[in-house]
């Protein structure tokens, strides 16, 4: 078994047994943290449940290809972050669309699976343009500040905010992700 495969078992297990479960503590490398001036989104990831977007998440936050990003789509409801254009303001009106490499029609890099959580308050979902389909999503994320349960089956839930809310409410259009960790 290969070494990432090795861990996501690992993790997998961990974070279902009784143990963890009790305690409400995240799995080693299963928390991505971002930062930025109004404090700090720690974010337990759903590893067991949506193993392909989750890591997918993992592997770019590693990279630091968060880090200088910007929430371009923030609502009452909802905020979202993970498109590089928005390191340009002179992209402004295509904020939204980019992806995390070149997109190919021909061989998607989206990896998205669909899960049978719960869209409650503090879930993070992997987000796909409307008319396209789950498996196009790719680096974009969006956190809930209020229940949908619209979204249920439609959208990898890949994780739930564990600590910081109250900055997810504070964000508006534009705050930025100063750093991205793993924990």
């Amino acid at each position: 078994m290969g070494r990432s495969l090795l861990a996501v078992a690992v993790i997998a297990l961990l974070s279902t047994s009784p143990a963890a479960q009790t305690r409400g503590t995240a799995a080693p490398g299963s928390v991505v943290v971002l930062t930025t001036a109004k404090g700090d989104i720690e974010i337990e990831l759903f590893v067991s449940e949506a193993p392909k977007s989750t890591a997918r998440v993992l592997e770019l936050a590693a990279k630091n290809f968060y880090r200088g990003l910007v929430f371009h789509w923030v609502q009452p409801g909802v905020v979202q972050v993970g498109d590089p254009l928005t390191r340009d303001m002179t992209k402004r009106e295509t904020w939204g669309t980019g992806g995390s490499g070149p997109r190919q029609s021909v061989r998607p890099i989206g990896v998205a699976e669909l899960t049978k959580r719960r869209f409650e308050r503090g879930t993070v979902g992997l987000a796909y343009r409307n008319g396209e389909k789950p498996e196009q999503a790719d680096c974009q994320i969006f956190i809930l500040r209020v229940p949908n349960p619209a979204l249920n089956g439609k959208y990898a839930a890949i994780g739930r905010v564990i600590n910081g809310m109250a900055v997810v409410d504070k964000i508006v259009q534009d705050d930025m992700v100063k750093t991205v960790s793993v924990r």
